[in-house]
C-alpha cells in the first residue's frame, strides 16, 4: 500500500460524507482532527483507500477489483512486514469487499478475528421518554471536560485517543466528565464533531463501573446535541454487550450490522 498525497484528502473526505455507513473516524483523519495514515492502491490514479485512525480502527474504501492491492492488504493484515505495532479493527465498503476479505483472511484464520460493527440511529422521542436523572443522594458531579480531565482520564476510549492534544479538544470538541466522590470516574465526549453530527465516545474508570455513571455522562452529551441541533451518533462492536445495551437505554436503535475484522499483530 502506498501513501496517499495529502492534497487528495479533502476530496476523499467529501466522498465519505455520502457513505451509507458510519465513517466518521476515517473523516477525522482526512479532516486533520487527528493524526492518522492514509494509503491507496495507486497514488497517480487512486481507486481504493485504506484509512487508519490512531485509536486502532481502519476503513477500506473504494474499488475492490485490484488483485495486487488485495495482496498488499493481505500482507498488511497478517503484519508480514511488521508495519503494525498493535491490533487493528478493519471495516470495508462497499460490500463487494466482503467476499474478497473473507477469501484473503482464510489463508491465516488465526491472524484475523471476525466480529461485527453495529451502526445505530438516534430516536429522540425514545430518549426523552426514558431519560433518567441523577439520583438526588448520589455523590455525583457532572462538568464539561477540562484540559486536566483530558490529560488525566485513563482507559481505552478516551479523548486523547481521538484528538491530538488537550488544547485542540477544548477548542474544537465537547465532553462531559462525571466525578464520583470528587474523583474523575467517567467521560462521554465527541470523538468526532461537525456542524451536523457528534459521535459519542465513552469510558468509565474501572473502580467506578456498574454505578450507571456512563449513562449520565452520555445523557449530558446527548442533551447538548439536542440543544445545538446535532445528531448524536453511536457505533460499537457487536460483541460489546455493554455498549449495545447502553446505547439502547439512551434511545439508539441498531440500523446496520457490518463485518468487522480484528487484525492481530
Amino acid at each position: 500500500m502506498k501513501p496517499l498525497d495529502p492534497t487528495a484528502y479533502p476530496l476523499l473526505a467529501e466522498a465519505l460524507k455520502s457513505a451509507p455507513i458510519n465513517t466518521l473516524f476515517a473523516r477525522a483523519v482526512l479532516e486533520g482532527k487527528v493524526n492518522g495514515k492514509v494509503y491507496t492502491d495507486n497514488p497517480s490514479h487512486p481507486g481504493a483507500y485504506y484509512i487508519v485512525h490512531p485509536y486502532g480502527m481502519s476503513l477500506l474504501w473504494g474499488d475492490s477489483n485490484d488483485g495486487a492491492f488485495h495482496r498488499e492488504i493481505r500482507d498488511y493484515a497478517f503484519n508480514a512486514g511488521g508495519q503494525r505495532q498493535s491490533d487493528e479493527w478493519l471495516q470495508a465498503f462497499p460490500a463487494s469487499w466482503d467476499p474478497v476479505l473473507d477469501q484473503l483472511f482464510s489463508e491465516k484464520p488465526q491472524q484475523v478475528e471476525v466480529d461485527s460493527r453495529l451502526n445505530f440511529t438516534f430516536n429522540a422521542d425514545t430518549y426523552l421518554a426514558q431519560r433518567k436523572a441523577v439520583p438526588a443522594d448520589a455523590p455525583v458531579q457532572i462538568t464539561t471536560v477540562t484540559r486536566e480531565a483530558f490529560n488525566g482520564m485513563t482507559g481505552t476510549v478516551i479523548p486523547a485517543s481521538f484528538w491530538n492534544n488537550a488544547d485542540e479538544f477544548v477548542s474544537r470538541s465537547i465532553g462531559y466528565s462525571v466525578y464520583y466522590d470528587q474523583a474523575l470516574a467517567a467521560i462521554a465526549f465527541a470523538a468526532f464533531i461537525d456542524t451536523a453530527v457528534l459521535e459519542i465516545g465513552i469510558e468509565t474508570c474501572a473502580p467506578y463501573r456498574g454505578k450507571g455513571l456512563a449513562y449520565h455522562s452520555c445523557a449530558a452529551l446527548i442533551d447538548y446535541c439536542l440543544e445545538k441541533g446535532l445528531e448524536p451518533i453511536w457505533a460499537c462492536r457487536g460483541s460489546n454487550t455493554g455498549s449495545r445495551k447502553l446505547a439502547q437505554q439512551l434511545g439508539f436503535e441498531i440500523s446496520k450490522e457490518l463485518p468487522f475484522y480484528k487484525l492481530r499483530v
